[in-house]
Protein backbone atom coordinates (compact mmCIF):
# COMPACT_ATOMS: atom_id res chain seq x y z
CA UNK A 1 0.00 0.00 0.00
CA UNK A 2 1.56 3.17 -0.80
CA UNK A 3 0.90 6.75 1.19
CA UNK A 4 -2.20 8.35 0.52
CA UNK A 5 -1.98 12.31 -0.64
CA UNK A 6 -2.07 15.15 1.80
CA UNK A 7 -5.31 15.81 2.38
CA UNK A 8 -5.45 18.21 5.35
CA UNK A 9 -6.38 21.61 4.70
CA UNK A 10 -9.00 23.00 2.12
CA UNK A 11 -9.37 21.51 -1.92
CA UNK A 12 -5.36 21.88 -2.86
CA UNK A 13 -3.25 18.24 -3.59
CA UNK A 14 0.05 17.25 -2.54
CA UNK A 15 1.38 14.14 -4.23
CA UNK A 16 5.08 14.48 -3.90
CA UNK A 17 5.54 11.78 -0.71
CA UNK A 18 3.23 9.15 -3.06
CA UNK A 19 5.91 10.21 -6.52
CA UNK A 20 8.76 9.54 -4.25
CA UNK A 21 7.49 6.37 -2.10
CA UNK A 22 7.05 5.24 -6.24
CA UNK A 23 10.09 6.00 -7.15
CA UNK A 24 11.81 4.28 -3.69
CA UNK A 25 9.78 1.42 -4.32
CA UNK A 26 10.66 1.05 -8.11
CA UNK A 27 14.50 1.37 -7.20
CA UNK A 28 13.96 -1.34 -4.78
CA UNK A 29 14.66 0.51 -1.95
CA UNK A 30 12.05 -0.28 0.17
CA UNK A 31 12.75 -4.16 -0.64
CA UNK A 32 11.97 -6.41 -3.68
CA UNK A 33 10.53 -4.67 -6.10
CA UNK A 34 6.75 -5.66 -6.94
CA UNK A 35 5.19 -6.19 -10.84
CA UNK A 36 4.63 -3.00 -12.63
CA UNK A 37 1.10 -3.55 -12.88
CA UNK A 38 0.76 -4.00 -9.11
CA UNK A 39 2.83 -0.44 -8.98
CA UNK A 40 0.87 0.88 -11.16
CA UNK A 41 -2.17 -0.48 -9.62
CA UNK A 42 -1.36 0.73 -6.24
CA UNK A 43 -0.53 4.27 -7.74
CA UNK A 44 -3.91 4.59 -9.59
CA UNK A 45 -5.72 3.36 -5.92
CA UNK A 46 -3.82 6.22 -4.21
CA UNK A 47 -4.83 8.65 -6.51
CA UNK A 48 -8.04 8.30 -6.66
CA UNK A 49 -9.01 7.70 -3.33
CA UNK A 50 -6.88 11.49 -3.04
CA UNK A 51 -8.97 13.04 -5.65
CA UNK A 52 -12.26 10.99 -4.62
CA UNK A 53 -11.74 12.30 -1.01
CA UNK A 54 -11.75 16.14 -1.74
CA UNK A 55 -14.33 15.81 -4.60
CA UNK A 56 -16.62 14.59 -2.14
CA UNK A 57 -15.69 16.50 0.41
CA UNK A 58 -16.10 19.64 -1.29
CA UNK A 59 -19.51 19.17 -2.60
CA UNK A 60 -20.56 18.31 0.95
CA UNK A 61 -19.72 22.13 2.33
CA UNK A 62 -20.44 23.47 -0.79
CA UNK A 63 -23.95 21.97 -0.57
CA UNK A 64 -24.02 21.02 -4.42
CA UNK A 65 -26.45 19.01 -5.96
CA UNK A 66 -24.74 16.83 -8.33
CA UNK A 67 -20.64 16.10 -8.87
CA UNK A 68 -19.53 16.46 -12.84
CA UNK A 69 -16.58 14.70 -13.52
CA UNK A 70 -14.84 15.88 -16.89
CA UNK A 71 -11.38 16.02 -19.00
CA UNK A 72 -9.12 13.24 -19.36
CA UNK A 73 -9.65 12.50 -15.74
CA UNK A 74 -12.75 11.41 -16.33
CA UNK A 75 -12.21 8.52 -18.71
CA UNK A 76 -10.27 7.01 -15.48
CA UNK A 77 -12.76 4.03 -14.10
CA UNK A 78 -12.05 3.39 -10.76
CA UNK A 79 -12.18 7.24 -10.20
CA UNK A 80 -15.82 6.70 -11.41
CA UNK A 81 -16.76 3.97 -9.84
CA UNK A 82 -15.02 5.41 -6.00
CA UNK A 83 -16.75 8.61 -6.48
CA UNK A 84 -20.09 7.22 -7.01
CA UNK A 85 -19.65 4.89 -3.86
CA UNK A 86 -18.47 7.76 -1.65
CA UNK A 87 -20.96 10.32 -2.52
CA UNK A 88 -25.17 9.90 -2.68
CA UNK A 89 -24.95 12.93 -5.44
CA UNK A 90 -25.48 12.10 -8.86
CA UNK A 91 -22.75 11.65 -10.78
CA UNK A 92 -22.37 13.30 -14.28
CA UNK A 93 -19.96 11.94 -16.42
CA UNK A 94 -20.03 12.78 -20.01
CA UNK A 95 -19.29 9.70 -22.78
CA UNK A 96 -16.06 8.29 -22.61
CA UNK A 97 -15.04 9.52 -26.07
CA UNK A 98 -15.18 13.23 -24.79
CA UNK A 99 -13.16 12.11 -21.95
CA UNK A 100 -10.65 13.75 -23.48
CA UNK A 101 -7.02 15.48 -22.72
CA UNK A 102 -6.49 18.85 -23.67
CA UNK A 103 -2.65 18.42 -23.59
CA UNK A 104 -2.15 17.86 -27.47
CA UNK A 105 -4.59 21.48 -28.02
CA UNK A 106 -2.04 23.09 -25.10
CA UNK A 107 1.51 21.99 -26.75
CA UNK A 108 -0.11 22.98 -29.99
CA UNK A 109 -0.86 26.71 -28.84
CA UNK A 110 3.19 26.80 -27.31
CA UNK A 111 4.33 25.72 -30.28
CA UNK A 112 3.19 28.49 -32.28
CA UNK A 113 3.90 30.89 -29.46
CA UNK A 114 7.35 29.58 -29.41
CA UNK A 115 7.84 30.27 -32.74
CA UNK A 116 6.96 33.37 -32.13
CA UNK A 117 9.27 34.09 -29.69
CA UNK A 118 7.27 34.31 -27.22
CA UNK A 119 9.02 32.64 -23.82
CA UNK A 120 8.16 31.99 -20.24
CA UNK A 121 10.59 31.07 -17.29
CA UNK A 122 9.73 28.86 -14.86
CA UNK A 123 8.65 31.64 -12.63
CA UNK A 124 5.35 31.57 -14.89
CA UNK A 125 2.61 30.78 -12.40
CA UNK A 126 -1.27 30.24 -12.50
CA UNK A 127 -4.11 32.61 -12.86
CA UNK A 128 -7.12 30.58 -11.30
CA UNK A 129 -9.13 33.81 -11.76
CA UNK A 130 -8.33 34.68 -15.59
CA UNK A 131 -12.09 35.44 -16.95
CA UNK A 132 -12.58 33.16 -20.14
CA UNK A 133 -14.17 35.15 -23.49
Amino acid sequence: RLPRARVSGRYDFSFSGLKTAVLRLVRGEMGDTPPTAETAAAFQEAVVDALASKTVRAAQENRASEILLAGGVAANSLLRQVLAQRSSLPLRVPPLSLCTDNAAMVASCAYYRLRQGQRHGLDLDVQPGLRLG
